[in-house]
């Protein structure tokens, strides 16, 4: 895949841009540098103008968007030209000046513009919004203060229909590669809403997302419509309709194959905490990672820890209460749970802020987790 820069998950893209911003505000404020703008490479559907979009609106930026893709000529870039003419009475004076396009930052930031697929537009349009990442302005009109520039872009690879960049406009940018993390997607698709049992399937078969037909945001369209269905195998012929509309063949197949046999053993996070009997639960738990002929289901135990922990870096767990206490311990403590998950489990859990770490302040866990260092 030809792109440019590091590659990140969202939650490393998050930090690096609160990082990147925060210095070319600095720099604007104390040097009136102008800033850099950055370009987020990456497949199609893996949550580029999202993640640019919910760092704004988590932090109250303002927010501007164009897609130069669909831009036929340079007055979608300049605006419309108008005459203006100050004083009627003096020939010569008329002059003209140009009304900026809609989609023009107004006002002073913080705010982001958004330039949404880049490289999708023609080779004019490109060479037209040079100037814009260069100094942040156009002929016709500049952008305010405290705006940052992001674009977005799919790898020159030969597998999108894209413009090539030359090394003139790529300069011009600083480059960084969103990439799927699973645990990073599943922290967001749980903060977003997304259909738990969706989640859990994706965390189960993380090599599902091929980046062809099913790609992170596939997933979430098919997801939202099976929100309604209560019970996905009673009604799995439905199912199998609404995911063969967005989903690779090899990914329906692995889907229906989750429902008919998966979903069943999967114990989700609130059982685990809000147990009254934790006995209730651990045989389900000790059944879950147990596959045919006794082998260890590991899949299917990593899926349970990643969405515990996930509810428990939720407000659920904020001020943790005496009964999840017991029943977080009493999970982690488990002979059923492999020792390097315990370990990754406990480790998470401590550097959560906040009173979560309280959760396995316990010293059988303490003993058993040194074990495994």
């Amino acid at each position: 895949m030809n792109t440019y820069g590091a590659s990140l998950d969202t939650r490393s893209l998050e930090e690096f841009l609160e990082f990147f911003f925060e210095s070319n505000l600095a720099n604007e404020i104390a040097a009136g540098a102008r800033p850099t703008p950055i370009c987020i490479w990456g497949m199609h559907g893996i949550g580029k103008t999202e993640s640019v979009i919910n760092f704004a609106r988590e932090r109250g930026w303002k927010s501007a968007y164009c897609a130069p893709a669909q831009f036929e000529e340079m007055g979608d870039l300049h605006g419309l030209p108008v005459k203006m003419n100050p004083d009627p009475t003096k020939i010569g004076d008329q002059y003209t000046a140009y009304l900026p396009p809609e989609w023009v930052p107004r006002g002073e930031g913080p705010g982001i513009l958004l330039i949404d697929d880049l490289n999708r537009a023609d080779q004019r349009i490109l060479r037209g919004l040079m100037q814009l990442l260069q100094n942040f302005e156009m002929f016709s009109w500049r952008m305010p203060p405290k705006w940052q520039i992001v674009c977005t872009a799919n790898p020159e690879d030969g597998d999108y229909s894209v413009t090539p960049m030359d090394d003139a406009m790529l300069t011009r940018l600083m480059h960084v590669t969103l990439a799927f993390d699973v645990r990073a997607w599943a922290a967001w698709a749980t903060r977003a809403g997304v259909d738990p049992r969706g989640i859990d399937f994706v965390l189960t078969y993380p090599e599902v997302v091929t980046g062809k037909r099913t790609t992170p945001r596939s997933l979430v369209q098919v997801f939202s419509q099976l929100t309604g269905i209560s019970d996905l195998k009673r009604d799995l012929k439905l199912v199998a309709t609404i995911a063969r509309g967005g989903l690779d063949e090899s990914t329906v197949r692995a889907f229906l194959a989750y429902i008919n046999n998966e979903l069943e053993h999967l114990v989700n996070a609130e059982e685990i905490l809000e147990s009254k009997s934790f006995k209730e639960v651990s045989g389900r738990i000790a059944a879950a990672g147990r596959g045919k002929g006794g082998t260890m289901r590991l899949d299917r135990l990593s899926a349970i820890c990643t969405r515990l922990l996930l509810a428990i870096a939720g407000d659920r767990c904020e001020m943790p209460t005496e009964l999840q206490r017991n029943n977080v311990v009493a999970f982690l403590t488990m002979n059923e749970l492999p020792a390097d998950l315990r370990f990754s489990m406990h480790r998470d859990i401590v550097a959560l802020p906040g009173d979560r770490p309280s959760l396995v302040q316990d010293p059988v866990l303490a003993r058993m987790v040194l074990k495994t260092v």
